[in-house]
């Protein structure tokens, strides 16, 4: 098996493992986690296709199995499976684990604030390909959230995410060039900002951020439709 394989395996193995605990019982929740992850792919899985055959990154065949689907390597596909099985998991641990949420009382200050960053920094870089379609759409995503949806998991969200940075940097290291000569993944440093943290690019943990509030997104809409169900069953039966 290859490098990049053995990084997903490694990144999935312990949550799903840990998802058949008797107090967690997280795979009773898949009915809403693999749709979520199915959608958020058919967003992302385009945009990687794109950016893979504009060369704004691309993937270094010695750490692969040499398999492709259209011009991504397989590995690549099970990341967007691994990864966020991985955070969704973290994200029902901590609503379980954490009954009270902390950052709650914050979170539309907190996503109102990092909308605005993150769309004066695309606004400054329009040549800067990833950077600012990744800061865009991420600012657009979040604005959404604030405004539209109004959605009241934000606080919970941003635990999850912060607490996962720290395996973030793990795994996006492993990928970027941290433990080995030659990066499994390589970018273009004229289409992005050019700050690396270790070895990461910085729009990353953006696209992290954007890709992780999708999945949590259709999540969240699946387990309050079901919930909005069960109530009116409730009140039908009464």
């Amino acid at each position: 098996m290859s490098y990049y394989f053995w990084i997903n395996l490694l990144a999935i193995s312990i949550p799903f493992i840990a998802g058949f605990d008797k107090r967690l019982k997280f795979y009773r929740n898949w009915k809403y986690l693999f749709p979520a992850m199915l959608g958020t792919m058919l967003v992302f899985i385009p945009w990687d296709m794109l950016k893979t055959s504009l060369e704004v990154w691309g993937f270094n065949p010695v750490h692969l199995q040499g398999i492709y689907l259209v011009n991504l390597p397989v590995e690549e596909w099970l990341f967007f499976i691994a990864i966020p099985y991985a955070c969704l998991f973290t994200y029902h641990a901590f609503e379980y684990l954490i009954p009270k949420d902390y950052l709650g009382p914050y979170a539309n200050r907190l996503t109102g604030a990092i909308a605005i960053v993150l769309l004066i920094i695309a606004a400054i870089n329009p040549d800067r390909w990833y950077t600012f379609i990744t800061f865009v759409l991420t600012s657009i995503f979040l604005t959404l959230h604030l405004l539209v949806f109004k959605s009241r998991y934000l606080g919970r969200f941003y635990v999850m995410y912060f607490a996962t940075l720290i395996p973030f940097f793990i795994v996006n290291g492993a990928l970027t060039g941290l433990f080995t000569t030659e990066p499994v993944v390589w970018y273009d440093d004229t289409r992005n900002l050019g700050i690396r943290m270790g070895t990461i690019p910085v729009e990353d943990a953006v696209y992290g951020l954007f890709m992780l509030l999708m999945n949590t997104t259709i999540y969240e809409w699946l387990r309050g439709r079901d919930r909005r169900k069960n109530q009116a069953s409730d009140i039908a039966g009464q």
